[in-house]
């Protein structure tokens, strides 16, 4: 069975957006929420279209093998397992900066509580 003109050029287009997306990607700076969001949007989309097409074909297609490896070769081994790094990192570094505010807001009220039981205790003398 072969796959409506539609479905395959509809096909094309998404997996080609989807390239165009990875290939954009620079993991050198910080990646925006919305470029992340909308990589694994067009991951997910990509996906099932493969889903639906493997069903409807008796043989695989090429352009869907393809999109099967961009897949797995990019993304599944190379661009998620940076992602997850890089939020993972920041998670530390975001822990570990909040830990500093913390340990200097301790100091703040160590000094002020000092202060305060020191002016206390002069009233009382």
């Amino acid at each position: 069975m072969s796959l409506p003109n539609d479905l395959l050029g509809l096909f094309t287009s998404e997996s080609n957006k989807l390239e165009n997306l990875v290939n954009a990607m620079n993991f050198d700076t910080e990646l925006p929420v919305n470029q992340i969001v909308e990589v694994y949007y067009q991951i997910t989309n990509v996906s099932s279209m493969i889903t639906i097409m493997k069903q409807q074909l008796d043989e695989t297609n090429g352009k869907i093998l393809y999109a099967e490896k961009f897949i797995s070769e990019n993304f599944n081994s190379i661009i998620h397992p940076k992602i997850i790094q890089n939020f993972e990192q920041k998670s530390t570094e975001i822990i570990e900066n909040e830990a500093k505010l913390y340990e200097k807001l301790r100091e703040i009220m160590s000094t002020k509580e000092f202060v305060k039981q020191y002016d206390v205790g002069i009233s009382h003398d």
